[in-house]
């Protein structure tokens, strides 16, 4: 049987850590078409990962880019499409 010491413990959770940002880089990847993973896969699976972004949040990534983020009063307005009279019926 395993001794559990604090050594053995942070060295799993180490482990579980690299295994769960590899798992995400690789999804990364695969939405962008790609069969290797790059600095910018990991970038984008520890921002979106809101665990993994708490843990590493003052980490910098070389070569990873930043993350868009677009503040809501830059994005156009939304019309009042939805309001209108669907049906076509006009009651006047």
């Amino acid at each position: 049987m395993p001794i559990l010491d604090a050594d053995n413990i942070r060295e799993t959770i180490q482990k579980l850590n690299l295994v769960l940002v590899l798992e995400l880089a690789g999804n990364a990847a695969r939405d962008n078409k790609k069969t290797r993973i790059v600095p910018r896969h990991i970038q984008l699976a520890v921002r979106n990962d809101e665990e993994l972004s708490k843990l590493l949040g003052d980490v910098t990534i070389a070569n990873g880019g930043v993350m868009p983020n677009i503040h809501n009063l830059l994005l156009p307005k939304k019309t009042g499409a939805s309001s209108k009279n669907v049906g076509g019926d006009d009651d006047s």
